[in-house]
């Protein structure tokens, strides 16, 4: 995107840029129709070009044998002036005697139109350029119903080259009825239609004798009087959060507060996660910490509390929270050459989350000249569509009637950008009470003090962790045995009885890894909560996985990393995968073709590529009995290579 700082209007009286934001519109419409001519033109009347640009404009016209071309201004690219179209999208600043602005010229040629849905996403009003002769087309309606989904509703019309129908009022009250009722259509109503010609400045800056007839606002006026949109700072806070960071002692969550205010002391609930903890600090760089941060600012904050954080979680307050849904309703414009079919999986970006979604059914594709709904089986390159997605992972998110900020999206697939969309709905399937703003524990009479005390023990998961032959489930087996025979309240969660049961709809990709390992926390923390000794066998390939079941267990959590390397593991091969794995019949096996993450700091390491059976499971007895007895945290303690 490219951008260009002019001058203020010689009768402007700026303020200093801390007083006033700049405004930023919009301008759109179909190829040729003179976008690009009208801000050129816009900029020379208010006396805003830099000194010389006009002799520069001059001579590039004159190069190419015509008469002056104020459009030559804008564009960017050599591209651009051989063909006379616009190719990028770019910002413009300028200033009028009320306040400053940022234009932001999108391109109306149907091949980009991706740099058009990136530009107006940026605007709080837009005016939709027409060509008095050639009336309203197809990019004209396109564009005033990315318009309408971008959740835009400050539209004005512009009908440019009015000379060229000679300044007739009845065409030009034939368009102006032509785009009124157009727009009527999607619910806009425009603000004024302004008959111009860009070329010569009829309407611009001040009222043109060309068209007595008209009485209305000039360019200038109708920009001026567009309302600013609320603050941003005046919204829900919406803190999407980029990373969390260990600087010296302090951990620090980072991010860029979209909307809302903060300070220190608030608390705040992370979502998805639905995890609170005070603010304790605003850290900065080579300066004193802050006491508050508002919208439009990056912040580095640390917590009275060591959740876990990640990149994609939302920062909120309490009492104005996203919405949390697996299922989603999408208006979206498909910008990829491929068709979006059902069943297709893409990514969906919202500010720094990425939820991987399957689209489960196109419920309409909007017909760009009529409107009409139809149905489809398919949604085609420019196409606009109305679609339901699910995912697995629970999202976070916003409508785009309640923050549009945060309730528009980027469509993404294999790493590619293939479309925009904004968030109309959640589900009619997905009932309230699955929000967790909406859901109470009971109060058990039965304390976790009343079943220590009943079973002699606490309750507590004992995660084991390793590769596929490393002996995770022979350990397991043993120790279940022996904590059994000792009176002890104990049961193994298998990774292979899980797969045949509970999870048995998951595959063996990251995404379905990820749940599989968290639905099997969910489960060991409720049997640890009853008193249990859960001992759980997973291979759990990847540290985040780990470190969010830690997160669902909390501190009865006790990650024991049983270690072997691949070849001892391979030479083992008790079920045969390896084999299976080499030989292609078994994709995304761990070790193989898929990667293994080993703990940094397990609570205790025991190398079954050197240590006798009897010797690992005595000493895992050992660690267990002191874990499951005492509330003091046992030491850690590594077996095998040391003996």
């Amino acid at each position: 995107m490219n951008a260009i700082t002019l001058k203020p209007a010689n009768d402007a009286a700026p303020q200093p840029a801390a007083q006033q934001a700049r405004f930023p519109f919009a301008i759109v419409g179909h190829v040729d129709h003179g976008k690009s001519t009208l801000i050129g033109r816009l900029l020379h009347d208010t006396g805003s070009l830099p000194e010389g640009k006009l002799a520069e404009l001059q001579a590039a016209s004159d190069k190419r044998g015509g008469t002056l071309e104020w459009s030559f201004l804008l564009d960017s690219f050599q591209a651009e002036r051989d063909q006379g179209i616009t190719i990028d999208t770019t910002q413009i600043f300028f200033q009028t005697a009320k306040r400053p602005y940022v234009i932001i010229d999108a391109p109306g040629h149907k091949e980009f139109l991706k740099n058009a849905v990136s530009g107006v996403a940026q605007a709080q009003a837009a005016l939709l350029v027409i060509d008095a002769a050639e009336g309203v087309r197809e990019q004209s309606r396109r564009h005033a119903l990315i318009l309408q989904l971008l959740g835009l509703r400050q539209v004005a019309v512009i009908v440019n080259k009015i000379d060229l129908i000679d300044f007739d009022p009845i065409r030009f009250q034939v368009v102006a009825d032509e785009i009124t009722a157009f727009l009527a259509e999607l619910g806009l109503t425009p603000k004024a239609i302004v008959p111009i010609s860009a070329r010569h400045g009829d309407n611009i800056v001040t009222r043109s004798a060309s068209t007595p007839w008209y009485d209305g606002v000039t360019v200038i006026d109708l920009l001026d009087g567009f309302e600013a949109a609320k603050p941003a700072t005046e919204l829900p806070l919406r803190l999407p959060i980029q990373d969390v960071f260990k600087f010296d002692e302090r951990r620090l969550v980072v991010g860029r507060i979209e909307s809302g205010r903060l300070k220190v002391g608030d608390t705040l609930t992370f979502a998805p996660t639905g995890k609170s903890a005070k603010i304790a600090s605003i850290e900065t760089w080579n300066a004193a910490p802050q006491i508050a941060a508002a919208a439009g600012q990056s912040v580095a904050l640390t917590l009275d509390d060591e959740l876990f954080i990640e990149r994609g979680h939302v920062a909120t307050h309490v009492e104005r929270q996203p919405h949390l849904t697996h299922e989603a309703v999408l208006r979206l414009f498909w910008l990829d050459s491929e068709p979006l079919e059902p069943g297709d999986r893409i990514g969906l970006k919202v500010a720094t989350s990425e939820y991987p979604v399957a689209i489960e059914g196109i419920r309409a594709v909007i017909d760009v000249d009529s409107l009409d709904r139809q149905v489809a089986d398919r949604v085609h390159q420019n196409g606009i569509a109305e679609v339901l997605v699910r995912s697995r992972q629970l999202m976070a998110i916003d409508l785009v009637d309640e923050l549009a900020k945060t309730g528009r999206a980027v469509l993404t697939r294999n790493g590619d950008i293939v479309g925009g969309a904004v968030i109309l709905a959640r589900t009619a399937s997905e009932d309230n009470a699955a929000d967790p703003r909406h859901l109470f524990s009971p109060d058990h009479h039965v304390t976790r003090e009343a079943r220590t005390a009943a079973n002699g023990h606490q309750g507590a998961v004992i995660w084991l962790t390793g590769l596929s032959g490393s002996g995770k489930s022979t350990l397991a087996m043993a120790l279940e045995r022996d904590l059994f025979a000792k009176g002890r309240q104990v049961y193994v969660l298998d990774g292979d009885t899980l797969r045949t049961g509970l999870n048995n709809d998951l595959g063996f990709g990251p995404e379905a890894r990820a749940e599989n390992i968290r639905r099997a926390a969910e489960m060991a923390k409720l049997f640890a909560d009853a008193g249990l000794v859960v001992i759980t066998s997973l291979i759990s390939p990847f540290a985040a996985e780990r470190a969010k079941a830690r997160a669902i267990i909390g501190t009865g959590f006790h990650e024991i990393y049983v270690k072997a390397d691949l070849a001892t593991c391979e030479s083992r091969d008790p079920k045969g995968l390896y084999a299976k794995a080499r030989a292609g019949e078994i994709r995304n096996f761990t070790g193989i073709d898929s990667p293994y993450e080993a703990p940094q700091n397990a609570a205790l390491v025991i190398d079954t590529s050197v240590t006798t059976p009897d010797a690992a499971v005595s000493t895992l007895i050992g660690y267990v009995e002191q874990a499951i007895a005492a509330r003091a945290t046992p030491q850690r303690k590594q077996i095998g290579a040391a003996q």
